[in-house]
């Protein structure tokens, strides 16, 4: 079953640290582009959702619809490879962060594409993260875990035509996925931060114990700030988050 298994164990209180980020939903907004109808697939506790279009959410997880607020848009309990919709029965899809969990790309991608006349998918490029120092320098196994998934290249494959658009991580990024502390490395250390990023719950916990105690060194050192000095100075970085925009903008 899609994501369900994952986040019906690492998922409470996930909404907590995954808030949307309003320079990460302006840019989904611009990428929705005129649709007045979205379903968001994978739809989580409702991050990135609209609220001024009518918006119908599709989440497998129990765990997660449950943090949804009470104003948020209505949900149907399902998995991307099988929506319970009519073919182009909204203007857009919409799935955040979410691809990477579904047991099958292929079938769900090509469901949003059936349901939906235009395709918005907000995911990663690996060999960018591969180079983030977290991957880099405390956590390899984070890479080897990206390669199992389907990020950017294997959903470019199976959506067609579409387009790119980078989109760039504040310092103060207010959406706790796994690279937006870049600039705030201490924040790793606290456990409800890494309940909000699914990597620390899949990988084996002595690997991430191993990776904090390191930077926990390198901090203490003062190690962390020479090899990485220069990112003092950036208000946001491309870590390889991406929008990709396929389909048509008919509304």
């Amino acid at each position: 079953m899609t994501r369900a298994p994952i986040y019906d164990r690492i998922g409470r209180g996930y909404a907590q640290r995954r808030q949307p980020d309003p320079r990460i939903a302006a840019r989904v907004a611009r990428a929705l582009g005129g649709a007045r109808t979205i379903v968001n697939v994978g739809a989580g506790s409702g991050s990135y959702e609209p609220e001024d279009r009518q918006v119908v959410a599709v989440e497998p997880s129990e765990v997660m619809i449950t943090q949804r607020p009470r104003e948020a848009a209505p949900v149907v309990r399902a998995v991307a490879e099988a929506l319970p919709f009519p073919n182009n029965h909204f203007d857009a899809a919409l799935a955040v962060l979410t691809v990477h969990h579904w047991a099958d790309a292929r079938r769900g991608l090509a469901e949003l594409r059936r349901v939906a006349r235009r395709q918005v998918i907000f995911t990663w490029d690996p060999k960018y993260l591969a180079r983030f120092w977290f991957t880099r320098d405390y956590l390899p196994e984070a890479v080897a875990l990206d390669a199992g998934f389907t990020t950017l290249e294997p959903t470019l494959a199976l959506l067609g035509a579409a387009t790119v658009e980078p989109v760039p991580v504040p310092h103060d990024c207010q959406d706790g996925f796994f690279a937006a502390y870049w600039r705030r490395p201490d924040a790793y250390f606290d456990p409800e931060v890494r309940a909000g990023i699914s990597g620390f719950g899949i990988l084996e916990q002595s690997m991430v114990e191993h990776a904090l105690q390191l930077l926990a060194d390198d901090l203490a050192t003062g190690e962390w700030f020479r090899r990485n000095e220069q990112l003092l100075e950036l208000d946001e970085i491309d870590l390889g988050y991406r929008l990709i925009v396929a389909g048509s903008d008919q509304s």
